[in-house]
């Protein structure tokens, strides 16, 4: 029975790829020439440095700009709360999110059978699969999804026959 698996997935290699080119940036321009701005990686966790609340702005700017042009989907960015350090300074935990959260799962579930497509959804972990008799209900339910769901970047992988 063909199926493929709706995921939302990113690659951590081109996510650190993008960090350091952005570090590397952020060196070199001049309007942030003596400041303490910088972006730290852990894992899928970015914590990003600066000056005050407006070049954390900037410093984002130049991260978000580095993810698109490495085809990154901005989208996957959860900004966190601004935090302040040591006088001026201030600090912005950022998360790269991958996986389909359960209530984001249970949303697309509901969609594609809402839709009355001849195709079952079913969750596998922090992926929905979608299964059903022909190829065609199948690139239907594709095109549903991706016109419902825009605040999460997704990705359709194994399709099977």
């Amino acid at each position: 029975m063909p199926s493929f698996d709706i995921v939302s997935q990113v690659n951590q290699q081109e996510v650190k790829n993008a960090l350091e080119q952005a570090n590397k940036e952020i060196q070199n321009r001049y309007d942030f020439k003596g400041s303490d701005a910088r972006i730290e990686q852990d894992e899928l966790a970015l914590t990003v440095f600066a000056d005050d609340e407006f070049k954390l702005g900037q410093v984002m700017d130049v991260l978000r700009q580095r993810m698109a042009k490495r085809n990154i989907d901005v989208r996957c960015l959860e900004l966190g709360a601004v935090e302040k350090i040591s006088g001026d300074k201030a600090k912005r935990l950022v998360t790269v999110k991958t996986g389909i959260a359960q209530d984001k799962a249970k949303e697309i579930q509901k969609l594609v059978k809402d839709a009355k497509l001849k195709v079952q959804p079913s969750i596998q972990g922090d992926a929905v699969r979608i299964s059903g008799a022909k190829k065609d209900d199948l690139q239907a339910a594709i095109q549903l999804v991706r016109q419902a769901v825009t605040d999460l970047p997704l990705q359709f992988i194994n399709l099977r026959d």
